[in-house]
């Protein structure tokens, strides 16, 4: 769709005396029987009902390039049109005959063919009690509400080197750098400018240098082939609200397709949602309507099926559905990048962004997951070089203490080897770099996705964008149509909140949040009541592979609890907050999604990441010590760690968590979509066959889909906003999960992709400006992550006992070292001694060690700095535990004020809005605006030319 030149552009210039269209001032008047008596059909308007006829559904009927006078023959059959084949179906309403809403029904749709929308009604083929109504926008009143709705098209630009057009234009306008000869002289092509600087020598050397070195390189597999995509020209194009009154400045090739057919439905939308259908301030909108049952369903149509008889690549695409499924939703293309573009023209913008975004998020994974791979292939390369784990290996001598009351028995320092070196793994020397490492990422990843985001909103003409003053909602209006104040925006008067009831109302809520928040400690309580309870019972269990790993059969199968107890607390924690947003009443429905969705993600976080904070930072750490136990409600012993740490119980948490919870989303996303069309196709076969049911006509075809999720695109992101918590918050224990998280949303991408184009109804085109509430939520995790990675290094793992002892106590205290040669003799230095006699009669084990040395013990070992049982205060701190707690408290203040200064600083040095960006901005603006005014200079002296040809001739005109 290259751009034409102006000499053979189609015409569509009005008159100049072309009537205007004024914004409404005030909603659409509604028409009763009395005053419609004569043009309005009764009773749901039974004379443009259709009964149901079989259809055969072409799936090429949208094709992307249609060709002649073919098209309203294809369109009679298509399932796309009305039965004319010239009116295309821009939106469906769906309602039941026996519903008793008829009165409304009727009124409602009288409103709507008053505003110039044109209706046909067609009986379903599978249950006559179904009526679709089908709705097509004139071009008249997609016009006349483009203009009320500042919808953007694509605006023809002027001719600058006519003799009046500046010089300085002719030097600076390029496409991509290269001037476009047209008719024998350069023209400038009205693409959009892209200004570039003056590049120095060095530059351009370096450039050919690097193009050399591309060439040995395959060819950009992962672009998408430029042959198959459609050239969308609105994204290239300069763009303006429409305008009927310089209706000759826009490109108009075709009324029919001017506006593309998420536009057409977006207006169509805006239309119903200002119809009245009863008397009353407030009886007005389809939202209402679809609320209170008078219609069942309310969508736009997909354009045609995704799938196609012939290969896209010889026989190209059959509509953007079919292109959407070829080159973005199938599995064989999972590697290449997305057509966003094309997501937006079909989708729109809201939905463009989350997948962009997504998209953005999975890319900076990258660097993450191979950093974090690092660590773990270090881990792996360094564990045989590891004095710590090797000192674990080779303890035969050192017998521990039981971890548990009674059955628990003394083990050997050495059977533990195996979980010394798959700790090693995760906490090495790696690992403090690893954190700071997340943490500047986290920072660059939202820095840089507000330069992405600026830059998807320039090409998508979302700059300039706000968003209209929103409509009230319903329930708010009902609950105080009593109270009203003028809207200091509109000038209008409106339902009022007092301050007391809102404070009163978000003091209820915040309660419900606090009670539910309590509610999830409560399950985490019991958790830990399980541990304590199991462990003691694996150790008398019969089998010796659960007696001998007693305590990871503890974590393995608390895990596998903790998951379900999330899964079924996230149905109740859904339903309390619907309960306690509604009950706040929040004024609009923006108010609504952001209160609801700041709630849900607190349960849901709280829910996933409570046990798991449990884990990290309370296991093992207000224990006491043998002989002096701290027990719940005076019974239950604490749960210890293990010899090796408890970093590992961390890992497998979240490993575990991790990968269940993401394999059960992508279950529940597709799965559950798949299951309930497949079952409906099912019927559907059964009672009609396999031939009626492929010749249904597309509206049949796209209401036996699954609607969209009631709340948009929350739960899409809400699935990604946790996984970034899991890969950002506890990622210094875990160096994997970056790793998972990608692959995850690599699958991922291609789910949601396949879901929108199969499996769901087509959604409404909505447009918004970015991802809103969810940034600052990814703000407000990645400052969590610095303090939560700060206090994971210096209290779960060993790395500061570790330096202590390498600088303090080691071979190589005073030399300023803190090699593996400087950690001979830690373990010893890093347990404790404790008398077999000072046991406590509720936990003296029921063996007496004997079989260790053939005679009872007098003497094991125990995890932590106290003084010998012989000594003047026995069982008290040593002078090294004091070191090692000021040392990680130096730690977590140093690393945090360390990390949030590179991370302010970083912020600070990246700009919101590239520099090329605010270039080319400022450029097109000036462009335009010089543009508008040649193409009116040109009108005008076309109009002079013609007033003296016609021998009309006035004093004193301009120019």
């Amino acid at each position: 769709m290259e751009a034409s030149s102006s000499g053979s552009m189609v015409s569509a210039v009005t008159s100049g005396k072309a009537k205007t269209h004024q914004p409404v001032a005030k909603d659409v008047n509604i028409f009763f029987d009395e005053l419609e008596g004569v043009n309005s059909p009764s009773k749901d308007d039974d004379s443009l009902l259709h009964h149901g006829n079989l259809t055969s559904t072409s799936d090429d009927a949208s094709r992307l390039e249609v060709v002649g006078e073919e098209v309203p023959d294809k369109n009679k059959t298509n399932g796309l049109y009305f039965r004319d084949g010239k009116c295309r179906i821009d939106y469906i309403l769906v309602y039941r005959k026996s519903n008793p809403q008829t009165e409304k029904r009727e009124v409602f749709e009288r409103n709507i063919r008053a505003e110039g929308l044109q209706m046909e009604k067609e009986s379903s083929l599978t249950n006559s009690d179904i009526i679709f109504v089908k709705l097509h926008a004139p071009w008249e009143v997609l016009g006349k509400y483009a203009e009320l709705m500042n919808v953007r098209m694509p605006f023809r630009p002027f001719n600058p080197f006519n003799a009046g057009a500046p010089c300085i234009l002719v030097r600076c306008c390029f496409l991509n750098g290269h001037f476009i000869e047209i008719n024998g002289r350069s023209r400038r092509s009205r693409r959009k400018i892209y200004y570039l600087h003056r590049r120095y020598k060095f530059m351009n050397r370096i450039e050919k240098q690097i193009s050399r070195f591309r060439g040995w390189l395959p060819r950009k597999p992962m672009k998408l082939d430029k042959e198959t995509l459609p050239d969308l020209e609105e994204n290239d194009c300069y763009t303006a609200p429409f305008s009927q009154q310089r209706i000759h400045h826009f490109i108009i090739h075709n009324k029919d397709t001017f506006f593309n057919n998420a536009t057409r439905s977006r207006i169509v939308h805006h239309i119903l949602q200002r119809v009245k259908y009863e008397e009353g301030k407030n009886k007005i909108g389809l939202n209402r309507l679809l609320s209170n049952g008078s219609y069942e369903a309310a969508f736009p149509l997909h354009e045609g099926s995704y799938r196609s008889k012939n290969s896209i690549k010889t026989h190209g695409a059959e509509n953007h559905r079919h292109l959407l499924y070829e080159c973005w939703a199938s599995w064989g293309v999972w590697y290449k990048y997305q057509p966003l573009d094309l997501v937006r023209r079909y989708f729109g913008e809201k939905i463009g962004l989350y997948f962009a975004w997504l998209g953005w998020y999975t890319g900076m994974l990258f660097p993450a997951a191979f950093i974090g791979l690092f660590v773990f292939l270090y881990g792996v390369t360094t564990l045989n070089h590891c004095q710590v784990s090797k000192e674990v290996c080779q303890a035969t001598d050192i017998i521990m203490c039981p971890i548990c009351d009674k059955y628990c028995p003394f083990m050997r320092l050495s059977d533990s080897c195996i979980y010394a070196k798959v700790t090693h793994l995760f906490d090495n020397g790696a690992t403090v770099f690893f954190a700071v490492f997340m943490a500047v990422w986290a920072t660059v990843f939202l820095e840089f996705w507000k330069r992405r985001r600026a830059v998807i909103a320039y090409d998508w003409d979302l700059i300039d964008w706000e968003e209209e003053e929103e409509e009230i909602r319903p329930q708010f209006e009902a609950k105080y149509s009593k109270k009203e104040r003028m809207n200091p925006i509109s000038g209008k008067p409106e339902p009022y909140q007092a301050f007391a009831d809102k404070c009163s109302r978000l003091i209820v809520s915040a309660s419900g949040i606090f009670f539910m928040i309590c509610v999830v400690i409560a399950a985490v309580f019991g958790i830990v009541i399980y541990r304590v309870v199991t462990v003691s019972t694996f150790a008398a269990f019969k089998w010796a592979l659960i007696r001998n790993n007693s305590q990871v059969a503890t974590t393995g199968t608390a895990v596998c609890i903790n998951f379900c107890i999330i899964m079924l607390l996230n149905v109740l924690y859904e339903k309390v907050a619907l309960f306690l947003t509604n009950l706040e009443q929040p004024r609009t429905e923006s108010e609504w999604e952001n209160s609801f969705t700041l709630k849900m993600f607190l349960f849901q976080f709280v829910n996933l990441n409570s046990s798991t904070f449990y884990i990290a930072f309370f296991l093992g750490r207000f224990t006491g010590h043998p002989g002096a136990y701290l027990r719940l409600i005076n019974r239950w012993r604490l749960e210890e760690c293990h010899p090796s740490g408890c970093l590992i119980d961390l890992c497998m948490q979240m490993g575990i968590i991790m990968v269940l919870k993401q394999t059960w989303n992508n279950f529940m996303e597709l799965g559950y979509p798949l299951i309930q069309n497949w079952w409906t196709r099912r019927k559907l076969r059964q009672e009609y066959g396999t031939q009626r049911k492929t010749s249904f006509p597309q509206w049949e075809k796209d209401y036996n889909l699954q609607p969209m999720n009631a709340y948009g695109l929350f739960d899409e992101y809400l699935e990604m906003i946790l996984q970034f918590g899991f890969t950002t918050i506890f990622v210094a224990a875990f160096p994997l999960a970056p790793l998972l998280a990608l692959l995850n949303n690599i699958i991922e991408i291609r789910l949601d992709a396949y879901k929108f184009v199969t499996q769901w109804r087509r959604p409404l085109a909505s447009r918004a400006k970015d991802i809103g509430i969810w940034y600052g939520i990814l703000e407000g995790i990645g400052i969590l992550s610095v303090i939560t990675n700060a206090f994971v290094i210096a209290v779960t793992s060993d790395f500061i006992p570790r330096l202590v002892y390498a600088y303090k106590y080691g071979p190589c205290a005073g030399q300023g070292e803190a090699g593996q040669k400087c950690m001979v003799g830690y373990v010893n230095a890093s347990l404790s001694v404790f008398l077999v006699s000072d046991f406590e009669n509720r936990s003296e084990p029921t063996s007496n060690g004997s079989e260790f040395s053939g005679s009872p013990l007098k003497y094991c070992r125990y995890r932590d700095y106290r003084d010998p049982p012989h000594s003047p205060v026995p069982y008290g701190y040593t002078l090294q535990f004091w070191h090692v707690l000021a040392a990680r408290l130096a730690f977590i203040i140093v690393f945090e004020h360390l990390v949030f200064c590179i991370k302010h600083l970083i912020s600070y040095l990246i700009p919101d809005l590239p520099k090329d960006l605010r270039d080319r901005m400022r450029r097109e603006k000036y462009l335009i605006q010089e543009m508008m005014y040649e193409a009116e200079l040109e009108r005008l002296q076309k109009e002079r030319k013609e007033r003296k040809k016609n021998g009309k001739s006035y004093h004193n005109e301009w120019p």
